[in-house]
């Protein structure tokens, strides 16, 4: 068998994949074939769920008249119906109804900005979100628009995409595997050496040397997929202040405690995706709680005068262990 990578960008990001692959002579036929197929599985992706494309199953929906009843995909079907049951568990925490938010504080389509809005125009953002506000007809698997809610997938759609090529991998023969989107990881199988698919979880840049040791953890992903969720991937600063993208949409607000990153391992990339989000909304205190009593292993890191302080719920501890 043969390490073979691979990779390329969808979702305003990158791919990367590491497989094995039989030595013989059909593996340059095979490793083009396994590129090819990412890439269409990926554009495929992205033409259901992208709230980036007015042309998407997604952007359709977010376009589409009060009232009216949208069809979608299966896989964007259940995308959605995932979102929903996240954004119900965690009170909101998590909302996929936040586009507008998102976009009005400069990280969605509409383009950046390098000020913050003002209270007036944050109130009507939130005015257009609110995910109790969607309808879904599991057996028609539709959804119906109730009226100016502009759907945004991103903190759960990467995580699909990821599940979703790992698993494209696994039905035609390539069990061994590491799938990457934008930071998002799902290892199955073993590398070439017998061993796991061994990562460095992500963590925010240190100040020093010293700080950035301190927040290294490395984890073993054997049918196991990991996302972080972090206040310094996207903002802008303004006024002595830095506005993140994760935003409260129960405030319309960026977050502002002391959290800079959040790791979860889930066996779903997607729900690690999600879950991540939504215990960075809820906060070092209420998503440490909500983690525990669900048995979410999660991963914590605060910001502290002298670095960082790990914070580990008992199901992160015990898949260390």
């Amino acid at each position: 068998m043969v390490l073979h990578r691979c990779g390329g960008r969808t979702m305003g990001t990158t791919w990367s994949v590491r497989c094995l692959i039989a030595r013989d002579d059909v593996y340059h036929r095979d490793a083009v074939a396994i590129e090819a197929g990412i890439d269409a599985l990926l554009a495929q992706i992205v033409a259901q769920m992208s709230n980036w494309l007015d042309d998407s199953d997604i952007g359709r929906f977010n376009g589409a008249q009060a009232g009216s009843w949208l069809a979608l995909p299966p896989a964007c079907f259940s995308v959605l119906q995932t979102a929903l049951a996240v954004a119900r568990d965690s009170g909101g925490a998590y909302d996929p109804s936040a586009g507008p938010l998102v976009s009005l504080w400069g990280f969605g389509p509409d383009g950046p900005r390098s000020a913050p809005p003002g209270a007036d125009e944050v109130q009507a953002a939130r005015a257009r979100c609110g995910w109790a506000r969607i309808e879904l007809d599991e057996q028609g698997r539709r959804a119906r628009q109730p009226g100016g809610v502009s759907i945004d997938l991103c903190a759960i759609a990467k995580g699909y995409a990821v599940d979703a090529v790992s698993a494209w991998l696994s039905a035609r023969g390539v069990s061994h595997h590491l799938v990457e989107i934008g930071g998002e990881l799902r290892g199955e199988g073993v590398k070439p050496d017998g061993m796991p698919w061994w990562v460095e979880l992500e963590s925010p840049p240190a100040a020093d040397d010293a700080a950035a040791d301190a927040a290294r953890t490395v984890v073993a992903l054997h049918g196991l997929s990991v996302a972080t969720s972090g206040d310094y991937r996207r903002y802008f600063d303004s006024g002595g202040r830095r506005y993140a993208h994760t935003l409260d949409p129960r405030t319309g607000y960026p977050v502002s405690h002391a959290l800079a990153s959040v790791t979860v391992l889930h066996r779903r990339c997607m729900m690690a995706d999600a879950l991540s989000t939504a215990l960075t909304v809820l906060g070092p205190e209420a998503g440490m709680a909500f983690a525990t009593q669900r048995g979410i292993a999660a991963r914590m890191l605060l910001r502290t005068p002298s670095g960082f302080t790990e914070r580990m719920s008992p199901a992160f501890a015990a898949m260390l262990a």
